[in-house]
This record gives structure tokens, C-alpha cells and sequence, in this order.
């Protein structure tokens, strides 16, 4: 990683928080909500769109690592309330659904 890459990353890493759903409701409603799945580094993704990496962004789209959010996964996240992290990259939010370590699958 390149010291411009690596200082971007600590940037969007810095910039990534905890956040409910109900706080990104008003994202999906724009179609402006991204998820990042649970296998994908959130930062990573995120500096893929900062940086407008098409390759990058067309793998993740095709392997299903990124996508809209659709109103299915949205009811979800209003009934099930899970731990939510984002990153904002204008216009876009993108959102990780965090699962506990604790938790037997």
C-alpha cells in the first residue's frame, strides 16, 4: 500500500462509527446506501469508491461483496436492529452489518 493509499485508509478508518438503523433509514430512502458484506473490509471498499477503482468496485459488485441495499434487507434491519457500522463516501453511505464474535452460528 502506498503512503498516499495507507493515509487514506487511517482517514476512512478514523471516519468509520457505529450507527443505528434508524439513523441510515433517511440514506436508504435517497438510494444512497451501499452494504459491504460481512466478508469485505469496510475500509478497503471504501477506498475501492473514494477512489473510483472501477475494477475494483465491478468485483465486489459481481461476488456480491457490495450492493444496494434493497427494501428487504431494509425490513430487516428495522426489525432485527442489528450492530451497524458505516462510512460515508459522498454521495454514498456505505454499511456493515457486525457480527458478534461470541455468537454461535
Amino acid at each position: 500500500m502506498t503512503e498516499e493509499a495507507s493515509t487514506l485508509y487511517a482517514k476512512l478508518l478514523g471516519e468509520t462509527a457505529k450507527i443505528s438503523w434508524q439513523e441510515l433509514a433517511p440514506f436508504f430512502a435517497r438510494g444512497n446506501l451501499l452494504k459491504v458484506a460481512g466478508s469485505a473490509d469496510l475500509v478497503e471498499v471504501a477506498m475501492g469508491v473514494a477512489e473510483d477503482d472501477k475494477a475494483k468496485v465491478a468485483a465486489w459488485l459481481t461476488r456480491g461483496d457490495l450492493s444496494k441495499v434493497d427494501e428487504n434487507l431494509a425490513q430487516d434491519y428495522l426489525e432485527r436492529d442489528p450492530e451497524l457500522w458505516a462510512v460515508v463516501i459522498a454521495p454514498w453511505v456505505l454499511v456493515q452489518e457486525r457480527v458478534r464474535k461470541d455468537v454461535l452460528h
